[in-house]
């Protein structure tokens, strides 16, 4: 099953001088959490070369698709790594967390078979998708006088992750299909990225003096479980047979807003946050 084309959106993002890396001035544990997200580029490598690996195998038409998904996967790759240069400044044991993960992933790379690789991408993807369908449903909430650039960012990402929720398990349906393969391989990401998630957070918890600010452990409490009670039925859903993540609904405003994308600057429009939060 293919869809329609992934366009690969090469976007231009610039940061000024004074950028805060809790950038959510009201709300810096979303902050933490959103940065500890954006260890990705230590993941996305893993998926890109696990998918790149079947393309020989792949039908024309479903190969030409995954390669624009692997486009698309290069350039969240590509922001982050300069968006998490920044975060080192003030977070360094952070970059230490992604040498982790890099290693992780690079064991996972070495040691598993291509099947589970690509289940590994597969599952990924879906955890991807509902943390973006997730976040659109809260932006009224997250985003309250967020940093509009470190935002448009993320909701590009998010945005993307919406577009190409098929792709890479359309690649593990065409060399495999094993629902108790796929079911294994997403349990096992989930916990890599929650374990390195957590540890980036109470990272910058500890740096920003947070660390034992009762506030800020019950504000990453409700984003964990908020996040949990849409991610976990969703997972477990997914791992049944006959699924296919076309079967989940899409957000309401992520892929309505990624059309916005200028090929001419190379920009989003920026994210402009609502003047009021729920939270």
């Amino acid at each position: 099953m293919t869809a329609g084309d992934l366009p690969v959106r090469r976007v231009r993002m610039e940061y000024p001088a004074d950028f805060d890396p809790a950038w959510v001035p009201g709300y810096p544990e979303f902050a933490y959490a959103a940065n500890g997200v954006s260890m990705m580029p230590y993941y996305e490598p893993y998926f890109i070369r696990s998918v790149r690996s079947t393309l020989d195998e792949l039908d024309p038409a479903l190969r030409a698709r995954t390669e624009q998904y692997l486009g698309q996967e290069q350039q969240h790759q590509n922001q982050h790594v300069a968006f998490n240069g920044i975060i080192h400044t003030r977070y360094p044991k952070v970059a230490t967390w992604e040498r982790w993960l890099k290693h992780t992933c690079d064991r996972l790379w070495r040691k598993r078979s291509q099947k589970f690789n690509v289940a590994f991408a597969a599952g990924s993807e879906t955890i991807a998708f509902v943390m973006a369908r997730w976040a659109d449903r809260r932006l009224g909430s997250l985003f309250v006088g967020a940093d509009a650039q470190a935002s448009t960012l993320f909701l590009w990402h998010l945005a993307e992750e919406v577009e190409h929720k098929t792709a890479a398990y359309d690649v593990f349906e065409a060399i495999d299909g094993s629902r108790l393969r796929y079911a294994w391989a997403t349990t096992v990401s989930v916990f890599i990225i929650g374990w390195f998630i957590s540890l980036s957070i109470f990272s910058m918890l500890k740096a920003d003096k947070r660390l034992f600010h009762p506030v800020a452990h019950f504000r990453l409490v409700k984003l964990g479980l908020g996040l949990a009670f849409e991610l976990l039925p969703t997972l477990f859903m997914s791992a049944f047979p006959g699924h296919h993540p076309d079967d989940l609904a899409d957000p309401a405003f992520l892929p309505a807003w990624l059309q916005s994308f200028d090929p001419d600057t190379a920009t989003m429009p920026l994210w402009q946050p609502p003047p009021m939060s729920d939270r």
